[in-house]
């Protein structure tokens, strides 16, 4: 599979962007903008083409919903994640960008991300193996590397006021599972191995892909290591998927510390540099108190030496949705869980806020959260720091 690393500007002239200031705001979003949001589940024959012509019209009210939040937060940097892969950016991300996010509409100003980058991910990909064991192989859904129905469902893409420094970008799409030390190998209730030898030799970690995306700002470089973990569902007693979820926030966690097994796409060995700043984004689909996901794995990333998450992101509509939840203010998702995160690195940053977009009933623009169908399950989760 080819990967992509895309030119992320076409300009005649060098263009040199400079923060206004040193304070930033990184944010994360599960936009739901995959083709089965706009067509019942399950319907045949669906594919990134439909998202396409949603972005095409620039009329599609839930996607201009999604793009008057991001305008109204304004971050520098944003992952979105579930956005299915568009191979041409003309008609993908670069469209999302021009037809919804550029222009100023309902008392909004536009925003512009002239960088970008996306690439390919696990999801949808068809693997030849019967990987839920239901007695068929059938290459797609819950048999593809990662769940999916089409090539690149629930894909992401991160996009950025600040250059990208693309030579750099280091991808973990194919980072074999059985390759990470001590790795929660799925067993039937008899001790037996849950996949056969063949497809445990070629399963990938990652569910969609992992990203170290490199970005310039004021001449320092931040890292922003984006991701999507499986859910931790929709098996059985193996909890094929969440150890799978586990294990690929796990990675994170190895990857910021020593990383030494670790190895990307391109060959290179090792993890992030000990003297890095850097931005872990993304959906994890777990949460440290609530779910079923195995939660050492979120707990531990949460509570590592090099993570600043003292200042957890919350809304007075999550506290509102589900009153009696001590943890609600901090949900990030319409089905009551923290779910998605932005976890600055200690170094290299002063967290100054922190937020989910969120309002309750009655506050400006809570109708664009009232449901699902007004933008997404999720909430877009931002916070601002200062640069040290």
């Amino acid at each position: 599979m080819k990967k992509l690393l895309l030119p992320l500007l076409i300009s005649t002239t060098p263009i040199i962007v400079q923060a206004q200031s040193a304070t930033l705001t990184f944010a994360t979003y599960n936009v739901s903008m995959e083709a089965e949001n706009y067509y019942p589940r399950g319907t045949k024959g669906l594919s990134e083409q439909i998202l396409v012509k949603e972005l095409s019209t620039g009329s599609n009210q839930q996607i201009k919903n999604i793009a008057k939040i991001i305008k109204t937060v304004r971050p520098d940097v944003i992952l979105l994640n579930e956005f299915d892969y568009v191979k041409d950016p003309n008609s993908g991300v670069g469209a999302f960008i021009r037809n919804y996010l550029q222009n100023d509409s309902d008392g909004v100003k536009g925003i512009d991300y002239p960088y970008y980058y996306y690439s390919t991910v696990n999801t949808g990909q068809p693997s030849p193996f019967d990987l839920d064991r239901n007695g068929k192989a059938e290459q797609y859904g819950a048999d593809a590397w990662g769940f999916g129905n089409y090539p690149g469902q629930y894909g992401m893409v991160l996009l950025s006021r600040f250059p990208i420094d693309t030579a750099n970008v280091r991808t973990f799409q194919h980072f074999k599972w059985k390759d990470m030390p001590g790795a929660l190998k799925t067993t039937n209730a008899d001790g037996t191995d849950w996949y056969s030898p063949e497809a445990w030799a070629l399963f990938p970690l990652s569910s969609k892909s992992h990203w170290d995306v490199p970005v310039q700002v004021n001449g320092k470089t931040i890292h922003f290591l984006a991701s999507h973990p499986t859910p931790p569902s929709f098996d059985g007693p193996e909890d094929r998927n969440g150890k799978r979820n586990h294990d690929e926030i796990r990675f994170w966690k190895d990857y910021i510390s020593d990383g030494a097994y670790i190895y990307d796409d391109k060959g290179k060995k090792g993890g992030l540099a000990a003297d890095a700043a850097f931005v872990i984004l993304g959906d994890q689909n777990a949460s440290p108190d609530e779910g079923n996901a195995i939660g050492e794995g979120i707990r531990s990333l949460l509570s590592h030496s090099k993570i600043n998450n003292e200042m957890p992101p919350a809304s007075s509509g999550g506290a509102q949705h589900s009153s009696s939840n001590a943890f609600a203010k901090n949900h990030t998702a319409f089905w009551r869980m923290r779910a998605d995160y932005v976890l600055p690195s200690r170094k290299g940053f002063k967290v100054v806020n922190s937020g989910v977009f969120w309002p309750a009933k009655g506050e400006p623009m809570a109708e664009l959260v009232e449901k699902r169908e007004s933008s997404s399950d999720h909430r877009l989760v931002w916070v601002k720091v200062e640069l040290d």
